[in-house]
């Protein structure tokens, strides 16, 4: 829609427009869009049925709110993606830094300009995308910040008496009328900072430095908090807590799925990444599989959660892997393979913290448990394994065990090209014909990727003594890995 050509308050009037409350126009929105059937939060995958119903039903009885949740569970793109439901534009006086309404001015500003020009009164237009406002609490942030203070410049320079109301210069919120403000990592706020937002939230008005007036602001606030601030840096004080209206609990994706729908919207790669490197589901699905192991991990703190922004960080490395091999062997096409996954371990070192157990483990070995274990899930799920082998059945891995015992060893450098990488893998007795009997759908390069799955899967069990280089990944037989 385009700007309204409205230009005076005259004509304002004249339009029949009505004023409501931002609280009263989101309803209005979200109302409407419901009704209509369309999604009122888009690209956030997994809260369907949890967060976002816990958001609209916030928003439809007019409440401010709290969004609390560990690292990484689109807390604030939430937040964001409230402005959908702002209208288009709504009309503002002319320079006022409050975002005055017209019918409803609150500032000297606005109030004098009105009284002066009447219908004549000049107004702008503001967009939805100018109306959304954020703040990160920090331990310094102040009062002043948040809510405004005397400036005794101004005074001086434009000879005003200290009680009087031009002297003041706004903070953040006041600057936020009419639109939608997030205060992100709330429990880092000092408890005498948030003290100062009681009267905001309860009643809807500010007080600066004693000052007897009564500013109405029309806000809607949203605040962002994760459970590990409660106990380790502060928390959001009771008395506030109590002010706001819905405290909403966000969480990670349940599923492989869920989780790689957002990986794939989210990690950024560029067009020759693409056209160059070949992304197996199995590699996705690993990626997604060791952050669930991350989170589960006796190693790392599962107060902190682990950050969606792992496995995204985790998908551009490992497809830069990929890339990077690609262009030192001159390919037009590869594919991303299991021994790819070593490049993903800056990804995970970054983004987990570690209890005492896994500090003294150092990160690096941690993220090769990670990796192994989440090898280790998926080699379960598509492959038939049986560690105990108490019973007669045949061993589908015998003949790629044999092949092993009989004295061979198989090196796979990574940056071998995919010519020398498939060779070396066709010498394993028995490893392609594994792929073909229980991995119907792998294409060509996907093969060999599934036969490396295998041996990795096999070291994993037990059944195969691995052993990692700096350039490469080496597999021979159990006994022969324990004797070098």
């Amino acid at each position: 829609m385009k700007q309204p050509s409205i230009k005076t308050l005259g004509e304002l009037k004249s339009s029949g427009y009505s004023s409501q409350s931002i609280k009263d126009e989101l309803r209005a929105n979200l109302i409407e869009r419901l009704q209509s059937g369309e999604p009122s939060f888009e690209g956030i995958w997994g809260y369907e049925n949890t967060v976002i119903p816990d958001l609209e039903r916030a928003i439809l009885s007019k409440h401010n709110i709290n969004m609390l949740g560990l690292r990484g569970q689109a807390k604030t793109r939430l937040a964001r993606q409230m402005v959908n439901l702002l209208d288009e534009y709504i009309p503002v006086v002319e320079g006022s830094e409050l975002n005055d309404d017209p019918l409803k001015p609150i500032s000297w500003h606005a109030k004098q300009l009105i009284a002066e020009k009447g219908d004549d009164t000049p107004i702008t237009w503001l967009h939805r995308s100018d109306r959304y406002v954020e703040k990160l609490a920090t331990p310094d942030v102040s009062v002043a910040d948040l809510i405004g203070d005397v400036d005794p410049i101004k005074a001086v320079n434009e000879k005003l008496s200290y009680n009087d109301e031009r002297v003041i210069h706004f903070g953040i919120i006041p600057r936020a009328n009419r639109c939608i403000f997030v205060i992100n990592e709330m429990p880092d706020l000092q408890a005498r900072i948030q003290v100062a937002l009681f009267n905001i939230l309860q009643e809807g008005d500010v007080q600066i430095r004693g000052f007897k007036f009564r500013m109405k602001l029309d806000t809607q606030f949203v605040f962002t908090a994760n459970p590990e601030d409660y106990t380790n840096r502060g928390s959001i004080v009771t008395p506030l807590k109590d002010r706001i209206g819905s405290q909403i609990l966000t969480h990670y994706p349940k599923t492989i799925e869920l989780a790689k729908k957002i990986t794939k919207q989210e990690a950024k790669h560029t067009y020759n990444q693409l056209k160059l490197v070949e992304i197996p589901e199995l590699l996705r699905d690993l990626v997604e599989q060791v952050v669930m192991e991350a989170r589960d991990n006796e190693y790392v703190d599962h107060k902190s959660g682990v950050s969606a922004r792992l496995s995204i960080t985790a998908l551009e490395n490992l497809v830069s892997a990929a890339e990077r091999r690609g262009l030192l062997n001159k390919e037009k096409k590869t594919t991303i393979r299991i021994g790819d996954l070593h490049g993903i371990i800056p990804s995970i070192t970054g983004k987990i913290e570690m209890v005492y157990e896994g500090e003294q483990e150092g990160p690096y070995n941690v993220a090769n448990i990670l990796i192994g274990k989440a090898i280790r899930s998926l080699f379960e799920r598509y492959l038939p394994v049986n560690d105990s082998r108490s019973d007669d059945s045949e061993d589908p891995f015998d003949k790629i065990t044999e092949w092993f015992e009989s004295g061979k060893k198989l090196d796979l450098e990574f940056n071998q090209s995919d010519k020398l990488f498939a060779a070396a893998l066709n010498k394993v007795h028995g490893l392609g014909e594994i792929v073909d009997t229980y991995i119907s759908d792998s294409g060509k390069m996907d093969k060999y990727v599934w036969m490396e799955f295998v041996l990795y899967g096999l070291a994993e069990h037990s059944r195969l003594s691995r052993k990692f280089y700096e350039e490469k990944t080496s597999f021979s037989d159990l006994l022969g890995g324990y004797l070098s």
